[in-house]
């Protein structure tokens, strides 16, 4: 697919840099135990504890499904023209350099457009990045639910007609450990090296 533009359109930089802001309060209410992470730890936050959503063939997932694997959560949209594509494609590049542990990292994608992106969309857009990686299609209840859990911001941009709006959405990933817990609140724009090593540092502790 063709490569996300740069620089980033003015409402994702104001995305990326809300999540900063974000990220630095739960610097402050969490602080970090492990300074080695590149991503903010929040090792004991009361949020991000869990989802029960089906995937783009109807079985429902929650954390257990993934025990024994390191995974990364996101939320987006298939029609987003830069952060998302530009966070998957990362992922993958995370992927290789763990190298022989590749296979212990899951990648969650879960949409925030529940009008748009059917599962046959999201199925088809998932291959454009890595196989393995798994796309959520909450209803829009659900989605409601899981991005108050996880403290994410979305919201519907309209344009010139019904069907080419946009989504405003929180731009990060967060990360849990082999145990489920979530760990690491990764800010947009941190290096696939960088997340590689937070990565390797939980996949260590197990």
């Amino acid at each position: 697919m063709n490569k996300p533009k740069s620089p980033l359109p003015r409402r994702a930089m104001l995305l990326a840099g809300g999540a900063a802001l974000v990220a630095g309060g739960l610097a402050f209410l969490y602080p970090v135990r492990n300074r080695q992470f590149n991503s903010v730890d929040i090792t004991g936050a009361d949020y991000a504890r869990d989802f029960s959503l089906p995937d783009t063939t109807g079985r429902l997932r929650s954390l257990k499904d993934f025990r024994g694997r390191v995974l990364a959560v996101f939320f987006g949209f298939t029609q987003c023209p830069d952060v998302c594509p530009t966070t998957l494609t990362e992922m993958g590049r995370v992927k290789q350099l763990l190298g022989s542990d590749g296979h212990k990292l899951q990648v969650i994608f879960i949409t925030v457009d529940t009008q748009r992106d059917t599962s046959q969309v999201l199925e088809a857009y998932m291959r454009n990045f890595d196989p393995q990686h798994l796309a959520l299609v909450p209803g829009e209840q659900q989605l409601a639910e899981v991005t108050k859990e996880f403290k994410i911001y979305y919201k519907k941009v309209e344009g010139k007609t019904p069907t080419t709006y946009s989504m405003d959405h929180s731009a990060v990933t967060y990360i849990f450990d082999p145990r489920g817990r979530a760990r690491l609140y990764a800010r947009y724009g941190l290096k696939p090296e960088e997340l590689a090593s937070d990565m390797r540092i939980l996949l260590n502790e197990a």
